[in-house]
Parts: C-alpha cells; sequence; structure tokens
C-alpha cells in the first residue's frame, strides 16, 4: 500500500463529508446517515434527478463542492468503473464500490477489475463486489440498507468477506460495542491486511474481528498481526471454508496431510491470533477483548448465588485453562462472618441468596472474595422476567460488583447462565463500566479463556521479532517439476544436517560387491524417482542376512518391479545397513501452499502415516523451541517419553533432525514444491531418515 493511498484510507475511515452515488435506494442511505447523527456535508449524485426521496441531487461528481472524504458508489458495474474515475480526479478519498460482476464473474469481470483498480488511482477502493463501510465511531453509515448498530466512543472493528454476516451481526443483541464494520469484497485494492494496519492507528479501536474465507496478502497479514501484538490489541478470527484443497493431486504423504485449514490454524497460533468455530464464539470473544481491561494470566475468583452454577463455573473453567486458586483462610474466616452457616466457602463462591437483598452484606461479601490474587473475578447473574418486578436487586449486584472491582484494581467481567437471561440494560451499563458483559456461562468462561490465553502469550511472541513471525511465503512455480530420487534427496538433506544411513547407491550387478563394504543386515531398495512410494512396489527388502538373501531379494525386486511399472529400468539400488527398531517413527515434510506459506508438517509416521492423521504444522521460519512444542503436541508423543520401561527418546537429537529438514527448506524455498521424511526412525541415541523424497520446481 502506498502513502497516499494510507493516507486516503484514514481519510475514509475518519470522514469530514460524503457523498452517496447512485438512486433512490442512496438517498434513503443518505437519510439513514443523517439520522444516524453525521454531522458532516451529505450529497446525493445522480445526472437524472433534482432530488430523490426530498434529498437534492448533484447532477456529477465534477460538481460537488469539494471532494468527498468517502464515498458509496451504487452503480452498475460500466458506470461505477466511469465514477471511480471521477472521484479519483476529484481527489476524493476514498471510495466503496458496492457493483458485482467483476473478479468473482469470471475473466471479463477480471479485466474490468483491473480497469476498476488503475481508475481508482491513489484512491483508497474497498470492493468491488462489497456492502460497505459502518463507521460507528464517526456516524458514518456507507451502507446500502439499515442496520442495527449505533455510536459508540470505542470498540471493535470487524472486517468480514460476507456482507450478509456484517448486516445480521449489525442486528444481533449482543451489545457488541462495534466501532467499525467493513464488507471487503473483492479486495481488489484494500483487503484485510491493509484496513488491519491502519485501524490499528486508531486509538478507539479496542480488538479486530475477521471474518475470513482466505487471506490474499499473507505476509501483510502476518505484519499487521505483530503491530496489533505490540499495542495489545487481541485479533479474533472466524475462519470458513474448511477443506483439504488439492490433497488428492499431491505426490506426498506430506500434502495429504496438511490442508490448507491446518495451515491457517499454524499461521494464527504463529501471530496470536484468537480462532474461534462459530458467530456466537466470535462475538462472545470479542466482547471480552473490546473493554480493553484483558487479564495477566489465567487465574480466576468467581461468584453465583448457586450451587449449580458454580458447579457450572469449575468444569467449564477446567475445560478453558482457567484455574480457581483457593480462598485463604482470612477471606474465609471474613465470608463466614456475613454468609450462612451452610455456605461452601471454596472458589467458586456460592454466596447464597440469603442476602440477596442486603446490599451491606453484599458489598463486604464483595471485598473479602476480590482480595484474592486472581488475575480476574466473574460474576454469574441471570435476571429475571421484567414483570415480575424483581431486577433491581440484579442491578444492585452489578453496582456493587463494578464498583469492587474497581476498588481492587480488578479486571473481571459477568457472564449469565443462560443468554437470553441478561438484558441489554444490564449489558450496555456494564459495558460502560468496562466490564464485559458475557451471554451464556459456557460461551462466557471459553471466551475468557481466550483471552487470558492471548494475554500469556503475547510477551513470549514479541520476544520472537516480527522477522520470526511473519512467514516465508513463496510464489507459485509453473512449469514441470522433477522428483529426485532417495538417493539424491539424502544426499541433499545430509549436507543441512540430517543423519541418513551410511549407505550405498550400486548397479544391481554389482550389489554383492556393495554389501561387503555396508555389512549384514542389510536393507534394500530400488532406486528410481519414478517410484516415490517404495512399499507398495515391491521395491523395499528388509533385514537380508546374508548373501544369498540378497540375491533372491534382487530377483523378487526386478520381478515386482516389472509387475507393478512395466518399462521400469531397473538399473539403481541402495543397499544401508539395517536399523535397530526405533521407540517411533514420524513423518517429516514440506508442503508449499502457493502466495500463503511454506509449512513444515510433523507427524506419526511409517506406513499408517494417512491412517493416524496425527500431524501438526509449522509454518517457516521456525525456531528450535516451536519444533519441540510441536513435537510433544502429537497423540504419539506419549511414544517418545518413555513408558511400560521403554526409554525416551533422545528429543534433543529429534530437534534437530527436524530443524536440518527446515533449514533445507528455507534454503530453497524459491524451488521447493514437496518433501517428504517418511520414516523419520526415533531412539533413544539418536534419529535416522531412512526413506525421503523431495519435488523441485522451476525456480
Amino acid at each position: 500500500m502506498s502513502h497516499a493511498i494510507r493516507d486516503n484510507l484514514k481519510r475514509l475511515l475518519a470522514p469530514r463529508h460524503l457523498a452517496f452515488v447512485g438512486g433512490r435506494s442512496m438517498a434513503r442511505a443518505l437519510k439513514r446517515c443523517a439520522e444516524g447523527g453525521f454531522q458532516g456535508p451529505l450529497w446525493l449524485v445522480n445526472p437524472q434527478h433534482d432530488s430523490l426521496d426530498g434529498v437534492p441531487c448533484v447532477r456529477s461528481v465534477a460538481e460537488l463542492p469539494c471532494a468527498p472524504d468517502a464515498a458509496f458508489v451504487a452503480t452498475n458495474r460500466e458506470l461505477t468503473l466511469a465514477c471511480v474515475a471521477e472521484l479519483a480526479a476529484k481527489g476524493a478519498g476514498g471510495a466503496i464500490c458496492y457493483a458485482s460482476g467483476f473478479a468473482e464473474s469470471g475473466a471479463e469481470g477480471q479485466a474490468l477489475q483491473r480497469q476498476l483498480l488503475q481508475a481508482a488511482g491513489d484512491m483508497a477502493l474497498l470492493g468491488p463486489n462489497c456492502y460497505g463501510l459502518l463507521d460507528y465511531l464517526h456516524s458514518a453509515a456507507l451502507w446500502p440498507v439499515a442496520h442495527g448498530g449505533k455510536a459508540v466512543e470505542r470498540g471493535v472493528a470487524v472486517l468480514t468477506q460476507s456482507g450478509n454476516f456484517a448486516y445480521n451481526l449489525s442486528m444481533s443483541d449482543r451489545s457488541l460495542p462495534v466501532a467499525y464494520m467493513a464488507s471487503v469484497g473483492n479486495q481488489a485494492q484494500l483487503g484485510i491486511a491493509e484496513l488491519m494496519d491502519v485501524l490499528l492507528d486508531e486509538p478507539r479501536v479496542t480488538a479486530i474481528g475477521l471474518h475470513l474465507e482466505g487471506l490474499k496478502n499473507v505476509p501483510g497479514f502476518a505484519r499487521a498481526a505483530h503491530k496489533a501484538l505490540e499495542k495489545g490489541i487481541p485479533i479474533v478470527a472466524l475462519k470458513t471454508g474448511v477443506s483439504q484443497i488439492g490433497a488428492e493431486l499431491a505426490l506426498s504423504h506430506t500434502s495429504s496431510l496438511s490442508g490448507s485449514d491446518a495451515l491457517y490454524d499454524s499461521l494464527f497460533q504463529r501471530l496470536g491470533v484468537i480462532r474461534v468455530s462459530g458467530p456466537v464464539s466470535f462475538v462472545e470473544t470479542l466482547k471480552a477483548a473490546a473493554c480493553g481491561h484483558l487479564p495477566k494470566g489465567n487465574s480466576l475468583i468467581a461468584l453465583a448465588c448457586s450451587g449449580g452454577d458454580a458447579g457450572l463455573i469449575a468444569d467449564y473453567s477446567e475445560s478453558n485453562q482457567l484455574c480457581l486458586p483457593a480462598l485463604d483462610a482470612s477471606q474465609v474466616e471474613a465470608l463466614a462472618q456475613v454468609l450462612p452457616a451452610y455456605a461452601n466457602l471454596v472458589n467458586p463462591l456460592d454466596f447464597t441468596t440469603a442476602i440477596w437483598g442486603d446490599g451491606p452484606a453484599k458489598q463486604h461479601m464483595l471485598d473479602c472474595a476480590l482480595r484474592s490474587d486472581a488475575d480476574a473475578a466473574m460474576l454469574v447473574l441471570d435476571y429475571p422476567a421484567e414483570f415480575t418486578g424483581e431486577r433491581k436487586e440484579c442491578d444492585l449486584l452489578l453496582e456493587l460488583f463494578c464498583a469492587a472491582l474497581a476498588r481492587h484494581g480488578k479486571v473481571g467481567f459477568v457472564a449469565s447462565a443462560f443468554p437470553e437471561l441478561l438484558p441489554a440494560s444490564a449489558r450496555e451499563r456494564l459495558h460502560a463500566a468496562g466490564v464485559p458483559a458475557l451471554q451464556g456461562v459456557e460461551d462466557g468462561l471459553a471466551a475468557w479463556g481466550r483471552v487470558a490465553h492471548y494475554a500469556r502469550n503475547r510477551q513470549a511472541l514479541l520476544a520472537l521479532g516480527e522477522s520470526a513471525l511473519v512467514p516465508l511465503c513463496p510464489p507459485a512455480l509453473q512449469g514441470a517439476s522433477q522428483v529426485l530420487d532417495e538417493w539424491v534427496s539424502k544426499q541433499a538433506l545430509r549436507s543441512f544436517g540430517l543423519p541418513v544411513p551410511l549407505g550405498v547407491a550400486s548397479s544391481p550387478q554389482g550389489a554383492l560387491a556393495a554389501a561387503r563394504e555396508v555389512g549384514y543386515p542389510l536393507v534394500l531398495k530400488a532406486i528410481s524417482a519414478q517410484l516415490p512410494h517404495k512399499t507398495e512396489a515391491g521395491a523395499v527388502a528388509l533385514n537380508l542376512a546374508d548373501e544369498a538373501a540378497l540375491s533372491q531379494a534382487l530377483a523378487n525386486m526386478q520381478a515386482r518391479i516389472a509387475a507393478y511399472a512395466p518399462g521400469l529400468a531397473f538399473d539403481r539400488v541402495l543397499l544401508e545397513p539395517m536399523a535397530a527398531a526405533p521407540l517411533a517413527e514420524l513423518i517429516v515434510g514440506i508442503k508449499r501452499e502457493a502466495d500463503f506459506a511454506l509449512a513444515l508438517v510433523i507427524g506419526a509416521g511409517g506406513t499408517l502415516v494417512e491412517l493416524l492423521k496425527d500431524s501438526t504444522s509449522l509454518l517457516l521460519p521456525t525456531t528450535e523451541g516451536a519444533i519441540r512444542k510441536a513435537v510433544l503436541s502429537l497423540r504419539s508423543a506419549a511414544l517418545l517419553q518413555g513408558y511400560r520401561g521403554k526409554p525416551a527418546a533422545d528429543l534433543d537429537a529429534l530437534v534437530a533432525a527436524i530443524g536440518a529438514v527446515a533449514d533445507y527448506a528455507c534454503e530453497n524455498a524459491s524451488q521447493l514444491l514437496e518433501l517428504d521424511v517418511n520414516p523419520l526412525m526415533v531412539g533413544a541415541s539418536g534419529t535416522t531418515a531412512v526413506d525421503a523424497l523431495i519435488r523441485l520446481g522451476q525456480a
């Protein structure tokens, strides 16, 4: 993004004047913007009418009194091209293009989108094929239809690739304080990364929510996410479109193990982005982060007026890695003075309904409980129906809880057991006090667990530095690829420090002589780039004890390969010492996702690799610490840590071997398409790669 576009994007996000280009729907949009409180000039541009729905029309962009900071263009795609060019010539800050029929519609639309980008020049351009921008900090609604938001002093910025998602979110009954909501559409010029970067310069943005199908600019996104880490602004991502793109076309096991979604997981973990699974967790996690008061750790003092709620708190806290430290003796003694004898004085605390109508008793209870060293405090509270006339007691408890948080310098939140039993009036009161109002104790504790993990993890990620967090994003490679055979692949990796058996390459005719150099027992393999999976072809013979066994294996192998791949030459073989039985077999590989990332895939290996599907991915470059953590996160990691009298694996040697594969990949990123080391034999005193495959493209 150029400096000129960046400056114009800032105008678009803090407009002094707005233009709406189009027909009657734009007249209504202009009226909604005025009714919503926008204070600057508003113009409607329409060449065919003097006025629409009582709104005076300006005949052309050129006749506007000045260049608008922001314009909403709602015309057909052909007129949109001309209008964008006129706005750019006028010196407008930014334009939002509502029209569809551009790159999403095929080759003709792609050509039109290129023309649109050229017409915009240095003017900021959002879209095309997008719903627009809701700016509740400045009451600027560049939006074609009604919306449910309202002006705020501070709040979250939501960026989405779905206009309908944005519309529904604005209508939701969740009291999420939204500062900005942008539908990004085709992202011809401005995408998620560019918008994030500039939004992070607005101090009233307290968190960023992303509803994604995919990213167009991964390095830019990574830099913006690092900027967010530096500022302590959480990013919450709802990623849709989970799939194993292209796995069936992959040559190697690695590609079938790690689909695009696994790489997004790796990217988000690398950058401290909080990933959620659905709209409710998206909104509740943003609310937990939106007030800008994040916990320093994961400990919690929890309060409820029922044993049932306390039990839910205990269960959901454990499942979300939130700890509930015990009350100390002085707290128990002080609470016993105000709570009935039957109260269970533990954390979570059921303070019972005995003090429900007693304000001083509740204040004393809160002061005793919040003396805890816990990082945060929570209160579970469900409001009765309004007709009961009993809400005033709940209002009093909220007021006392917020005041106690302030007195004790604690962050905290309120959650209802049932989502619908925390009314809007209570939510607004809590948010005004800087206390998140979370709907549903299960979703609320999950949301708090996520932001607590983010807060704990943030400093460790920042210590790595931006250069370590921005992943390698190689461009797509064109043309034919070349598969290196096992012998060449192993020698290439060996030069980077990967331990491989001390084998000998030979012709079948010279195999008996070569075997005397290697020693028995040994392994015989056919060498051919056309046999990436040798076991299926019968091109591997194990544990050959002597010359007779080797001679028989050579004959059998030649026959099996001739049947498996008629015409394939059986002219080179590899002889290696038979490896000792390992503690575990792993697969280590590299997956290249064009324009996204180069990923290191680590998983349970051997012949059961596809069956077990036990793997994890790290984007490159990576660190020894990240490799070690990834290995220990595997379901099969118990095999490496000693069990039933077996020794533990040499984890340092394993991490170094995987690091050698990563180093090779980083050095050869311009041409590496994929790489498999399978199996990597892991022992108590070393690690050995007994098979390898590398596929290179044309750089």
